[in-house]
């Protein structure tokens, strides 16, 4: 049994791979281009990727090939028929992330509610040093508790930034995306509601016909000009030209960002010339990274191949 990570760089070096030896030869690329992927899967069993499309072009020589694994739950760049016709089986992971998500998001929000990156700035350029007054605030700030936090998408990770969000007083209002949630603990509101109630709209939905673009500027114009946006969810969900738009002419008050249209980013992002971090953070598709979500997302990888070759 030959397993191939294709993309071994996309786990993170940090996380143990060697129980994967159970199965056989193992062997590891940091990197996969499409064109590399022929080559380095002829004599597969199993390959473990993220990110490499999987299709005819990248394992037509893959005579082998019996498992495909995504270390993710999207699945976008596997073409499922071309597997269904080859009879090659796929697994992907679900709910592995939720603490590490949830966590990001309010670290995000943290930051841009209490306009950290200016206070943090304010003593390292060493204004505060034999400062006048004991304290400064000149950047206000207000409490989460008795605000307004609009959820989008109220799956898993949306509803454990619920109860975050619950926790810090605030009143939770959700939409969904696909008009099918519902949860008894939280106002369900259309749309429109969520954008002009909301304190503080946190992304944690799918990207699909539903939510691709769902942020526009005509999203924008209805939310308050003190809205706090952060999205967790899919890049293609917020329009960035819209958004660099609505943070440059104050529109709203900030955004958080940990995904976007093009990853990584691409050199004419209409975002990449917002320096202000008070206004403005993107984080590098982090948000699911946290070392014990990496580790459970292995050990239910390995879990699926051990499940799978006990099957056969």
């Amino acid at each position: 049994m030959k397993v191939v990570f294709l993309d071994r760089k996309s786990i993170g070096e940090d996380i143990d791979l060697n129980p994967f030896n159970k199965f056989g030869e193992v062997v590891s690329y940091d990197y996969s281009t499409v064109e590399e992927t022929y080559e380095r899967t002829k004599e597969a069993d199993i390959i473990i990727l993220n990110k490499v499309p999987i299709n005819e072009k990248s394992i037509s020589d893959a005579h082998k090939l019996k498992l495909v694994c995504v270390t993710a739950t999207g699945t976008n760049n596997l073409d499922k028929e071309y597997l269904a016709s080859r009879n090659i089986q796929w697994r992907n992971v679900a709910g592995y992330s939720t603490e590490a998500v949830a966590q990001h998001t309010l670290a995000l929000t943290l930051s841009l509610f209490e306009h950290l990156p200016y206070y943090d700035n304010y003593v390292k350029s060493e204004k505060y040093v034999n400062d006048r007054l004991f304290t400064h605030f000149e950047m206000k700030f207000n409490e989460i508790n008795g605000k307004t936090w609009g959820i989008i998408g109220l799956g898993a990770i949306g509803s454990r930034v619920a109860e975050i969000a619950t926790c810090l007083g605030a009143k939770v209002i959700y939409y969904s995306t696909s008009g099918k949630n519902n949860n008894e603990k939280y106002k369900r509101v259309s749309f429109d509601e969520l954008l002009s109630q909301s304190d503080i709209i946190s992304i944690h939905a799918p990207l699909n016909e539903n939510t691709m673009h769902l942020i526009n500027k005509d999203a924008l114009i209805k939310m308050k000009n003190t809205t706090i946006l952060i999205n967790v969810g899919r890049g293609p969900i917020v329009v960035e030209k819209d958004l660099a738009w609505a943070l440059e002419n104050n529109v709203i008050a900030a955004a958080g960002l940990d995904v976007l249209d093009i990853e990584p980013m691409s050199n004419d992002n209409p975002l990449k010339n917002i320096k202000d971090s008070c206004k403005l953070i993107i984080t590098p598709h982090i948000a699911w990274a946290a070392v014990e979500a990496r580790q459970r997302l292995m050990q239910i990888i390995y879990n699926q191949i051990e499940e799978y070759l006990r099957s056969k």
